[in-house]
């Protein structure tokens, strides 16, 4: 049994019978997401591209890595070109994988894949999406880590990505 609740743009709140592994039988409610990209835009001066967008959902800017939501059958990679090109007006020539987050995962089945884009270039062919409020601006490594041990970076996206590119020896 698998009922759609509600539906918005890609994004569905279904209720479904989940067979737990010790064979019982619940009823669980679930976000089904598309899936993301996050990306760690790094520039010529080794300086990380941030945004300051305004996120409805909790009233609030936050300070966070450029990302969105996989259009269609969009490969992660594809997504993430897309996303830093409209969010920042930059365009990537070398892109590392940095893998996986789950988010979410007790209620939303979302998949953030993680990516480092470097060699980046100015583009004017970028357009944002109607609901996005975003201010683009650069920091430091260290002024970036100051932020998220001060608190003033909360988004768990960002701090992810940077840890994983940081202990990956990408950045």
């Amino acid at each position: 049994m698998r009922k759609t609740i509600h539906q918005w743009k890609q994004i569905s709140l279904v209720e479904e019978e989940v067979m737990l592994p010790t064979h019982r039988p619940i009823l669980h409610t679930t976000i089904i997401h598309p899936g993301a990209a996050v990306i760690l835009p790094v520039n010529q001066q080794g300086e990380i591209v941030m945004l300051r967008q305004f996120r409805p959902s909790i009233r609030k800017w936050l300070l966070e890595l450029p990302a969105g939501t996989r259009e269609d059958s969009e490969t992660p990679l594809a997504c993430a070109q897309r996303e830093l090109a409209e969010e920042t007006g930059y365009l990537a020539s070398e892109w590392v994988a940095l893998g996986q987050l789950t988010p979410l995962a007790g209620f939303c089945d979302e998949i953030q894949h993680l990516f480092v884009a470097k060699d980046l270039s100015v583009t004017q062919d970028y357009q944002r999406d109607d609901d996005e409020v975003i201010d683009t601006f650069c920091l430091s490594i260290p002024a970036l880590e100051k932020k998220i041990i001060d608190g003033e970076i909360t988004d768990t996206k960002t701090i992810a990505c940077l840890s994983k590119a940081k202990l990956c020896g990408y950045i």
